[in-house]
């Protein structure tokens, strides 16, 4: 796979996928590309932007003949491009595979990993080292309001990387992080995921094992103190330098602890940093939450490792224009404010509604629609972790598609009359437009598109109420 070499992505419709077609097309690869189906915005609107065309439809007639081919972890054998690809000897990688040959092998790669919290700590690892000017590349699952897209080549040795732990391709079972061999490691956080491909959470401990091991012993770790599962990991042995991080009312508990963060206000949005535990900066930003302070810690941490002094990344901070889906101010309209959120773990749910309350006017309440959408979600592994998650809304208003694999009763028993079931996404939209009045927050979850249930409920409540 040569520059200015064809390129054909099969899954490009994805972020990470689609974020690597970005920076192959500005390698000099003519790229195209294929998805399940019609792409919408932002991943349509950044590949238009790029010039890289796509195909709606896996069929073997639109996979172009005698291109290398780079196989989403989303195409499974069985699929007509993939079995023409397989027939006619097309040569084929995986995502992970081409990013680690052809972007990242001589550049000094900032990976962040962990359960939660990925994509906003990647997005601000990467805005801190843009405001010390170093102009770094990227590839995050997510689009950081600072720069407009989700991925980027960059025109210094820096990048930055959501690293993932979900698998790599049909063909390639190992986690997609395993390939990025990075210099700085932020591990942010470690729980049970993944259900369809991990048996439990020490499988996934494992792969974690695997990532460390290809962290060498000049780079630097960067873990929070406590997390039980990455002491674990690091247990199975560790030949890098590690600096922990915490969070707390009252700072940190161990001395071991580099930085650590003290909330000053009940949203979290403004909180104080102390350095072996001695204040060094005050923040005030727009990001609320305790796990937010968590995420900006891990950042501040990774970016003085490539060298922005720790000053310079707290000046940053309070110019961090977030991340869309996270926390994302959609619309506030007759008084109801309306926000979309991809949390879909009970830790990120439980989380951002935490962060979410201490935010509230007084006499406001705090509503959640959920569409219980991820593998994992809807086996039902984490369902009985679901009620103390969600016991922080005053009402939640639950998507309940016909394939769902779990019993709600102990979720109406733990919220009683705050929950309110729909078999449709049209009947929760009539639920919340009958029950939404001034003074409310609500805050949309899910991992997926919903049913456009986002635009339409303000398409509707600008109809309406405006």
């Amino acid at each position: 796979m040569n520059r200015s070499a064809d390129l054909h992505i099969l899954g490009i419709g994805g972020t990470f996928m689609g974020g690597l077609a970005q920076l192959a097309r500005a390698r000099g690869y003519r790229v195209s590309g294929a998805d399940a189906q019609t792409l919408y915005p932002p991943m349509s609107e950044q590949l238009a932007a790029a010039g890289i065309p796509y195909h709606a439809g896996y069929e073997a007639e639109a996979l172009p003949e005698d291109v290398p081919v780079v196989v989403g972890n989303v195409m499974t054998r069985g699929t007509p491009a993939v079995e023409a690809m397989l027939d006619r000897g097309q040569a084929y990688t995986s995502g992970p595979q081409w990013l680690a040959e052809h972007v990242l092998h001589d550049r000094w790669v900032l990976a962040v990993a962990g359960t939660h919290g990925k994509t906003t700590t990647s997005s601000l690892l990467a805005w801190i080292l843009e405001y010390a000017g170093m102009a770094p590349g990227f590839l995050i699952g997510g689009v950081p309001g600072n720069f407009g897209v989700s991925a980027r080549l960059g025109e210094s040795p820096f990048f930055v990387i959501e690293a993932d732990e979900y698998d790599s391709a049909f063909f390639d079972k190992r986690a997609k992080f395993v390939h990025y061999r990075p210099r700085t490691l932020v591990l942010n956080n470690l729980e049970y995921d993944h259900a369809d491909i991990y048996p439990d959470l020490q499988a996934i401990e494992r792969q974690f094992h695997h990532l460390v091991r290809t962290v060498p012993g000049q780079g630097k770790i960067l873990m929070p103190a406590g997390d039980a599962a990455l002491e674990r990991v690091l247990e199975s042995g560790c030949w890098t330098p590690v600096e922990r991080l915490a969070t707390g009312e009252d700072g940190p508990a161990d001395s071991a602890v580099a930085l650590s963060a003290r909330s000053l206000s009940a949203d979290g949005r403004c909180f104080e940093v102390l350095e072996n535990e001695q204040p060094c900066g005050r923040v005030e930003w727009s990001m609320c939450g305790r796990h937010n302070q968590a995420n900006a810690l891990a950042a501040l941490a990774a970016a003085r490792h490539a060298g922005v002094p720790l000053a310079t990344g707290l000046a940053a901070l309070p110019e961090f224009r977030g991340v869309r889906r996270r926390q994302e101010l959609r619309a506030e309209i007759a008084g109801v404010r309306v926000l979309d959120d991809f949390a879909h773990h009970p830790t990120a749910i439980r989380m951002t509604l935490e962060g979410l309350r201490g935010g509230l006017d007084e006499g406001g309440r705090l509503l959640v629609a959920l569409e219980p959408r991820s593998n994992t979600m809807r086996m039902g592994v984490h369902a009985g972790a679901l009620g103390d998650a969600l016991d922080r809304a005053d009402g939640v208003h639950l998507y309940r598609p016909p394939d769902l694999d779990w019993a709600i009763g102990p979720l109406r028993t733990r919220l009683e009359e705050r929950l309110t079931v729909a078999p449709s996404v049209d009947e929760l939209l009539q639920g919340l437009l009958d029950g939404l009045r001034p003074g409310d927050t609500l805050v949309i979850m899910s991992n997926g598109g919903f049913g456009g249930l986002h635009q339409r409920l303000i398409d509707r409540l600008r109809e309406e109420r405006s």
